[in-house]
């Protein structure tokens, strides 16, 4: 697979909390250079990105990051703040407690609440699959088709593990069609790249690509 066609399913990321507005600059300028599907940066930055980007390349942001444990009022606040904000895509991370409590039913309600307040924006759902059971894994795919959200997304890329070839395959095997599937953390390289691709990702998190082609002198 060519390096663009990579690159065009790849959310640019740059989520640590010591990023500055020039760490951020140079993301967008890398997402708009590469061809990037989005950038991916922190909410704080989102008006400034936007701004900056002028609709050369999409703004994601993350909402209940990396947790999860906001309340639903909070991230749905945040989602509206960043979309009000300029932010293309909202990535949010499910109420992992609620998850090992059994209540998949509110955390069906919740993602429906984001999504709501997303409007027509892209919604990813976080599910944080290294810290999952299997029957978690696949619940959370039932809940995340049912909840009108446009991805499922393996990871946040601060926990114990991030996107492997297993969790992306079980995702695009028990999720509806309609959902497409973002595998995040971990990706580090071409081959990685192009075995997520192939089994049925459609995003891949990750600021590390961009990097390797930059050294392959693209």
């Amino acid at each position: 697979m060519e390096w663009n066609q990579i690159l065009s399913h790849v959310d640019h990321t740059l989520l640590k909390q010591e990023a500055r507005w020039e760490d951020i600059q140079k993301i967008v300028e890398e997402g708009i250079h590469y061809g990037c599907a989005s950038v991916c940066i922190p909410p704080s930055y989102v008006k400034q990105a936007a701004e900056y980007a002028q609709g050369k390349v999409k703004v994601c942001t993350v909402i209940g990051f990396p947790n999860g444990y906001n309340t639903t009022a909070a991230k749905c606040f945040e989602a509206r703040n960043a979309v009000d904000s300029g932010a293309d895509e909202i990535d949010m991370v499910v109420n992992l407690g609620w998850v090992k409590d059994g209540l998949y039913g509110q955390v069906l309600e919740e993602i429906r609440s984001v999504k709501f307040s997303c409007g027509e924006h892209v919604l990813k759902v976080i599910i944080e699959t290294c810290l999952l059971t299997q029957e978690e894994k696949e619940r959370l795919c039932r809940v995340v088709s049912e909840s009108g959200a446009d991805y499922i997304k393996t990871s946040t890329g601060f926990s114990t593990g991030g996107a492997t070839r297993e969790d992306v395959a079980l995702l695009r095997e028990h999720t509806a069609p309609q959902v497409k599937v973002k595998a995040a953390g971990g990706i580090s390289s071409k081959e990685d790249a192009e075995d997520f691709l192939a089994l049925g990702a459609d995003r891949l998190g990750t600021s590390r690509l961009v990097k390797l082609a930059q050294k392959e002198g693209l």
